[in-house]
């Protein structure tokens, strides 16, 4: 028994040796496997990297200054009164207005807590389907500085008006003579101050020279992508209030020194970068566009290399550009032209946008701008301010100088208006405009000393 029990002993030890050197010779053979260089492995490809931000075109900022020094308060309205007193020193409209899309009435005036506030409402009155509030002065002024303090109304749609105006002579058919009009501003919802001055006769505006000034929008915009983008797919869009013009859309190539044009408004930007592709301008790219205001704007012709030419948006609803390419595309930055330009002055700059590239899937933001996160005129009172005399005409936003212009033919007293109306012209009209209103904090005329 004895030699039994050793011989046994012995087999389980001589085969635990042999498992053991096999997994030995095992792990030795995995060992020279894994040390074994691999076989071809692609290398890495290197991601392009830059210190992504947005920059846009530095129009010129205003600079002169109005000095109330000069000047004496000859006549104000603060509103601080009951509403039933509003009477005494204004008139109201009560009808209908053909030339908008409100009726006004006396009720959409209202006088409460130091303001007086000229509400919009969806409703059926006069034979439209919005009401409105519309004053006059009952006194009518001359030469003179005239200032009033206000908010717009918050939303698209609304214009907000602070003007001068003849009520004796008016803008009909049967007026006699030549009227003159002075618009302080025709504010529209969310910054944009409109400035005019123009002429009726027999119903007729003559020599209307009507301009616009918006602060923190700019015709040119530039985004540089912190790292690029692989995407057969780049979208562009806004729900700017009225229709646009871009004029120039680029899409620049991933570089790897991360240099890109710097002047956005050039005809020559693509060639001032050596090497640098435009992938707008690819043979193989399809543009798409939301719609077009009319047939003359072509969607190509904001791949054309020409600064003259644009594609004009629809008015109404999201506007927007999409880019398709058949194969994947390495993009590191993206720039583009709005707008249109009267000598130094630039007219009708898109006020909000979003660029998106289609990545894994789903759409991923790149870029994007609102102008309301840091210029809304309805939650902010601003002072709008004219400086009316025989020699010219000096319109001013918070006391600087936006526009000079010649007095041709103002020369007769005119009433002070305030109003507030709903016009196609001032952007898209939604119901988002019911219940907003016009807030007016004061409204003053001065005389030089």
């Amino acid at each position: 028994m004895k030699i039994v029990h050793f011989t046994i002993t012995l087999l389980i030890l001589v085969f635990g040796l042999f498992i053991q050197s096999c997994g030995s010779s095992n792990d030795s053979i995995e060992e020279d496997i894994q040390k074994e260089e691999p076989e071809n492995e692609d290398p890495k490809e290197e991601t392009i990297t830059c210190n992504g931000q947005r920059y846009s075109t530095v129009l010129p900022s205003p600079t002169e200054q109005f000095d109330i020094s000069k000047w004496n308060l000859i006549w104000e309205d603060e509103f601080d009164y009951d509403d039933s007193k509003l009477e005494d020193n204004w008139a109201s409209q009560n009808n209908s207005s053909g030339h908008i899309l409100c009726s006004r009435w006396r009720e959409n005036a209202v006088v409460k807590d130091g303001v007086i506030e000229l509400q919009a409402r969806k409703e059926q009155r006069g034979g439209q389907d919005w009401t409105c509030g519309n004053i006059w002065t009952k006194e009518t002024f001359g030469y003179g500085y005239f200032e009033a303090k206000y908010k717009y109304a918050g939303a698209s749609g609304t214009n907000n008006s602070f003007w001068l105006f003849s009520k004796l002579k008016g803008t009909g058919n049967n007026s006699e003579g030549v009227t003159c009009e002075l618009d302080v501003n025709e504010g529209h919802f969310p910054n944009e101050v409109n400035t005019n001055r123009h002429h009726w006769e027999g119903g007729t505006s003559i020599d209307n020279s009507q301009q616009a000034y918006a602060e923190g929008l700019s015709p040119g915009y530039a985004h540089t992508l912190e790292e690029a983008v692989k995407t057969k797919h780049i979208r562009f869009s806004s729900h700017n209030a009225n229709h646009f013009h871009i004029r120039e859309f680029r899409i620049y190539e991933a570089s790897s020194n991360c240099n890109y044009p710097e002047d956005i408004l050039s005809n020559n930007a693509d060639n001032s970068v050596a090497g640098l592709n435009n992938l707008s301008k690819d043979s193989q790219v399809t543009i798409t566009s939301s719609g077009v205001l009319n047939d003359t704007y072509n969607v190509n012709a904001i791949a054309d290399g020409s600064t003259a030419t644009s594609w004009v948006s629809q008015k109404e609803g999201e506007k927007w550009l999409e880019f398709e390419w058949p194969s994947e595309q390495n993009i590191g930055h993206i720039q583009f032209i709005n707008g249109w330009q009267s000598g130094t002055n630039w007219n009708t700059l898109i006020s909000d946008y979003k660029i998106e590239a289609f990545v894994n899937n789903q759409w991923v933001e790149v870029g994007s701008y609102d102008v309301k996160d840091e210029y809304d005129f309805s939650t902010d009172y601003h002072k709008y301010g004219m400086d009316w005399s025989a020699s010219g005409i000096k319109f001013y936003f918070d006391d600087k100088l936006i526009r000079t212009i010649p007095n041709n033919l103002c020369d007769e007293e005119l009433n002070i208006y305030l109003s507030l109306a709903i016009l196609e012209h001032a952007g898209e009209v939604t119901d988002a405009a019911d219940g907003t209103s016009m807030k007016i904090d004061y409204v003053r005329y001065y005389k030089e000393k």
